[in-house]
């Protein structure tokens, strides 16, 4: 049995393991930058393009194998902050997000080959900035991250200075709700304990 995570993600590969388990990474390629998906709603969006990846995958494997997908993306004032193509979008969103609240939603999609069983969900968790002045806004953006994530920060890295607070699942935001996972895979028959061993050298 492998343990899939249909993502490239440093963050996502690191709280897995750090959970325990044993990821082997394959990437699915899915373009996220399409009409189909630009036109959906947060909320649908981060479901809709975690199980677009989790079937992509599911289509590059013969083995058994429990396939893990997500994407996330960050809602503000009912837009989608994904990753900001520019430095000068990311410091213009950084602006916009000083002082206020947004909703970093990840959508998941967990696929048992063996079983042909699949769980799909979002979980949302509330992020809170700090009021931002505009030498702390540039010295972040010159760090290259916002570049590099959904929303423009993190909560594990260069912005984490910046956020005043959360309310939900501080891994959610990290990449991956690492409590729904625990759920999912019991709910297919997976208990933690075991769960852990999958993938396992």
């Amino acid at each position: 049995m492998r343990l899939i995570l249909a993502s490239q993600s440093p963050s996502r590969k690191r709280l897995l393991e750090s959970a325990g388990l044993h990821p082997e990474i394959i990437i699915s390629n899915v373009d996220e930058e399409t009409d189909h998906f630009n036109a959906m709603s947060p909320v649908d969006m981060v479901i809709a393009l975690a199980i677009t990846k989790a079937h992509t995958v599911r289509e590059m494997v013969s083995d058994d194998s429990i396939i893990i997908a997500c994407d996330s993306t960050f809602e503000f004032e009912g837009e989608s902050f994904g990753k900001p193509a520019t430095t000068e979008i990311a410091i213009e969103r950084a602006k916009r997000l000083s002082g206020k609240t947004g909703l970093l939603h990840t959508g998941h999609c967990i696929i048992d080959t063996k079983q042909g069983r699949e769980l799909a969900d979002r979980v949302t968790t509330s992020v809170t900035f700090e009021t931002l002045d505009e030498e702390l806004i540039k010295d972040y953006v010159a760090t290259g991250e916002p570049l590099k994530v959904a929303g423009g920060f993190t909560l594990d890295g260069f912005s984490s200075p910046l956020i005043a607070g959360i309310d939900g699942d501080y891994t959610n935001v990290v990449g991956i709700s690492m409590a729904y996972l625990r759920k999912s895979l019991e709910h297919l028959g997976y208990p933690w304990p075991a769960a852990k061993k999958i993938g396992a050298k």
